[in-house]
């Protein structure tokens, strides 16, 4: 598992590289035909492993509730998003893989449960869902590929 984080771990730096150059007006602008902004996206990773790891495992949330339910599945933008948040949200990509490293090497998952995800994939135990994370974060990162071109 330590492989995996590590490879979501360059994945989300290269992705910092790419919208490095963005403007705050241009990672919250919604592209007509979108539905969500760049930003949005970014912080969805956060949210999206907190639900696929830590919710489905019936534990805690490492971040905090309002910042999982403004960007959980199902959201959308709910208003501007600022510079200072916009940092957070960056520094939030790294910490949270962070602490799942530490919680996984500590066996914190040990009550996962098993689902299904809306594309079949069956996660039966944290091994599972953090293989399945990449997958995810690909869909997201060529969402924000999309709306750069467009922003």
């Amino acid at each position: 598992m330590n492989r995996q984080i590590e490879n979501i771990r360059k994945t989300r730096t290269k992705l910092l590289e790419i919208i490095s150059e963005l403007n705050i007006d241009q990672l919250n602008r919604i592209p007509e035909g979108f539905n969500n902004n760049i930003i949005w996206n970014l912080a969805h990773l956060v949210a999206a492993q907190q639900g696929v790891c830590y919710v489905r495992a019936g534990l805690p949330l490492t971040v905090e509730k309002d910042f999982f339910m403004a960007y959980k599945p199902d959201s959308k933008p709910e208003g501007y998003v600022s510079e200072v948040e916009i940092g957070n949200i960056k520094k939030l990509l790294f910490s949270t893989l962070d602490q799942l490293q530490t919680d996984a090497d500590q066996n914190t998952f040990e009550g996962y449960r098993n689902w299904t995800t809306r594309f079949g994939t069956d996660i039966n135990n944290i091994e599972d869902a953090v293989s399945f994370l990449p997958f995810h974060e690909g869909l997201h990162i060529g969402y924000i590929m999309a709306l750069k071109r467009l922003v």
